[in-house]
């Protein structure tokens, strides 16, 4: 007892450390996070999507980051802050998944453990990938938790629950949405059969099409259909068979491998097809562990930025494998020594995710760079520096420990490159700027928090995109309409990002109109550590 009481106190520990972690720090300005920062403003602010911005998604990712900033105020470590919450949700339900499925304690603690080092300390910022799937692990908790309540009037709030968050999930991302609802009325399908009990699955259907029934007739009202770019080419479908086929058969070795050592001791455990329906949690571990694994083979293609962000399928399949691999080992599965050399083996595993951290503080550089000669002359080839950086690459990227602090309060305890500070500066300190009191500002940019500091109105228009990604969260039909603002004079200044090497993340043909009609003013190097862009200032031409 007092074992399982440690472990307890183990897991609520880690679980809160590893996600609180971040506050510790400060933070180089983080790529694409003007997307989470200005939809969470502007909600916070009493907007809503589709009425005074349009999205290729969902709002639900912005409430919590929004609820944040209402609190903490809209400065982007309070992203970070929301994201700590995020983490905690995400752990504790994790672990009372696996108490749910009846996980051998020790493995539980160990697989909490993977779960937050991969998950949670991976995801320090908000992200709408990582907000959905814990929407939806909170429904898969919620639909375990009906399944081994017994009977009783409250377990149907419990399934009508899990529709909400179905839903919560859906309305973050559509393809988390989407697959976490097929997890959960496969595992209700299963117990009704098993117990000859069809109204689970009925009532969780619909109570879950019933809260996407009432959002959608309350969004329709406005500009629903610009998350589906509705009437509109193009309609590209992110599911696509070949490639979720060309993923999993030519990468995807991690996936397979569980999915392979999964079903040989399901197979072990399971001695005919009656015993495997006979144990009802054990089969749903099971079917629930497959599900996981399933999802993570089509995330990864639909959802495919950033890279691992179905990296949760491991804690899910370890915490299987382990369950019933150590049952057949001849080791005391719940004693000290084991627990440790389980965890320990996961530390060392996953050493990559926290080893820059490490090294920082007991690692002394000794890293030759450049150009380097030894005592005696000769010239020193290594392993950091056969590679040379080119002038114009040291001129566009600059190493994030290079990186300095500026006084702005929303970018308090965030840093970035000096260039960009000096640039945001003679921004501030321009006459339009500073005399002008209902400035018009088009910011496509990763600047969003200049709204907060100018300050500046933005514009609420059901039809304005809060994305500016050509083809992605904006299309032709806006695309004319910032090019007939431009060509009308409409906004007093324009800050647009160009990024040569990225497919149209800014519209290339606004910056062509922008060009042609108004006057570049200033540029700078943007906040970025991976593909260099610059940001262009524009006046109107005298």
């Amino acid at each position: 007892m007092v074992q399982k009481k440690l472990l307890s106190v183990f897991e609520i520990f880690i679980i809160v450390a590893v996600a609180s972690f971040p506050l510790l720090l400060n933070f180089p300005f983080r790529v694409n996070v003007f997307l989470s920062w200005e939809g969470a403003y502007r909600m916070s602010e009493g907007q809503l999507p589709f009425r005074d911005f349009g999205i290729p998604l969902g709002g639900m990712y912005w409430v919590i980051p929004a609820i944040f900033f209402k609190i903490f105020g809209a400065q982007l470590i309070t992203l970070v802050k929301a994201q700590v919450f995020i983490n905690i949700i995400s752990g504790l339900v994790f672990r009372y998944i696996l108490i749910k499925v009846s996980v051998i304690p020790g493995v539980r603690a160990a697989a909490l453990l993977l779960y937050t080092i991969t998950f949670s300390f991976f995801n320090f910022w908000p992200w709408y990938n990582h907000t959905a799937i814990v929407y939806g692990l909170i429904a898969i908790a919620f639909v375990l938790k009906f399944i081994f309540s017994g009977t009783g009037k409250l377990q149907w709030v419990w399934i009508l629950l899990a529709s909400l968050f179905t839903f919560f999930s859906f309305f973050t991302k559509q393809d988390a949405g989407g697959l976490i609802f097929f997890i959960c009325i496969f595992l209700l399908v299963y117990v009704g059969w098993l117990e000859k009990k069809w109204p689970a699955p009925m009532v969780y259907l619909g109570g879950t099409f019933l809260f996407i029934a009432i959002a959608v007739l309350f969004f329709s009202r406005f500009e629903f259909s610009y998350w589906f770019n509705y009437g509109q080419s193009p309609h590209n479908a992110r599911v696509s068979v070949a490639d979720i086929a060309n993923e999993f058969f030519s990468e995807s070795q991690w996936l397979k491998f569980y999915f392979f050592i999964v079903v040989l001791l399901a197979v072990a455990r399971f001695k005919n097809i009656r015993s495997f329906f006979a144990d009802k949690r054990e089969t749903i571990f099971l079917l629930l562990t497959l599900g996981i694994l399933c999802l993570a083979v089509i995330f990864q293609i639909t959802s495919y930025t950033p890279v691992n962000s179905n990296i949760f399928f491991h804690s899910f399949a370890v915490a299987f494998i382990l369950h019933y691999l150590l049952q057949y080992l001849p080791v005391k599965v719940n004693s000290s020594r084991i627990f440790l050399l389980l965890c320990s083996g996961i530390m060392l595993w996953w050493s990559q995710l926290y080893w820059n951290y490490m090294q920082r503080i007991f690692i002394k550089s000794g890293k030759e760079v450049g150009i380097v000669h030894s005592a005696t002359g000769e010239n020193v080839v290594g392993l950091h520096n056969a590679r040379l950086r080119t002038p114009e690459k040291d001129a566009a990227v600059i190493p994030q420990g290079q990186w300095i602090s500026y006084n702005l309060p929303t970018l308090k305890k965030i840093k970035l490159p000096e260039p960009t500070v000096k640039g945001i500066q003679r921004l501030m300190e321009m006459d339009i700027v500073k005399a002008k009191k209902d400035i018009k500002v088009l910011n496509m940019s990763e600047l969003t928090f200049l709204a907060a500091e100018m300050p500046y109105a933005l514009e609420r228009n059901p039809r304005f995109p809060l994305w500016y990604h050509l083809g992605v969260g904006m299309f032709n039909r806006e695309a004319e309409m910032f090019e007939d603002r431009i060509r009308n004079n409409y906004y007093d200044v324009v800050l647009f990002e160009y990024m040569p090497g990225v497919n149209n993340f800014y519209p290339f043909r606004v910056r062509d109109t922008l060009m042609a009609h108004y006057q570049r003013a200033d540029s700078f190097i943007a906040p970025r550590s991976s593909e260099p862009g610059t940001i262009e200032i524009y006046i109107k031409k005298p």
